[in-house]
């Protein structure tokens, strides 16, 4: 699937089940507003996203996967979702975490007056961005493939980027457009564009996913 196509079929899914996913992401949203708050006062705390939303992702992406199978999904599969993948969910986002708190440091010492080399910044800028791009699109084929190794889910992530990095690539650059508009048009907790991120996500992997319900963990 090109990755218009696939921005175009999330954007369907987010309009037919915008009440319901708005649930699930205004949960998520929350949890990540309190784990801004806790890094504003406590750059080290930003290890503890995943205790605040490895598990709620998990919730959301198991969502998503339920509407690329064309399947509906009801609040109680978010429930469902959560608790069948919250140890890789945890996981998951204990590398999210790790990522950006990595690149945070190696950015502020890059710009910093006594080491200033803007070209390492950059570079660490870049590095940080692609690691959670390929998280991104790692989270639904983990959840799908409940019953693999995480790593394989990696794997595949990263596979998929070498043999078509344009289309990954392009998927992250019009996602990080719309999670940025998203953010200065509206208020962030009542967004959906998380959603419809990982929607976007799943479509694209949709060939490498089974046509299945998650499995059980």
């Amino acid at each position: 699937m090109t990755v218009r196509a696939a921005l175009r079929a999330a954007l369907g899914d987010t309009y037919r089940f915008s009440l319901r996913l708005l649930v699930v992401n205004t949960a998520l949203s929350v949890a990540i507003v309190l784990v801004v708050l806790v890094v504003s006062y406590l750059p080290l705390a930003l290890l503890l996203a995943p205790f605040l939303a490895g598990p709620l992702v998990g919730a959301l992406v198991h969502c998503t996967l339920l509407l690329v199978d064309g399947e509906d999904f009801r609040l109680a599969d978010a429930v469902d979702g959560a608790r069948r993948h919250w140890r890789r969910s945890f996981a998951l986002g204990g590398l999210f975490g790790v990522a950006l708190l990595s690149g945070a440091t190696g950015i502020a010492f890059y710009t910093s007056p006594g080491h200033r080399v803007l070209p390492l910044a950059v570079l660490c800028a870049y590095v940080v961005a692609l690691v959670c791009l390929l998280l991104l699109i790692a989270w639904p084929l983990a959840v799908a493939h409940a019953d693999d190794p995480l790593v394989v889910a990696l794997r595949d992530a990263w596979s998929l980027f070498l043999h078509s990095p344009v289309r990954v690539l392009g998927l992250g650059a019009a996602l990080l457009v719309v999670n940025v508009l998203g953010a200065i048009t509206v208020l962030p907790l009542l967004t959906l564009t998380i959603a419809y991120s990982f929607l976007a996500a799943a479509r694209l992997v949709r060939p490498r996913l089974p046509h299945r319900r998650g499995a059980t963990v």
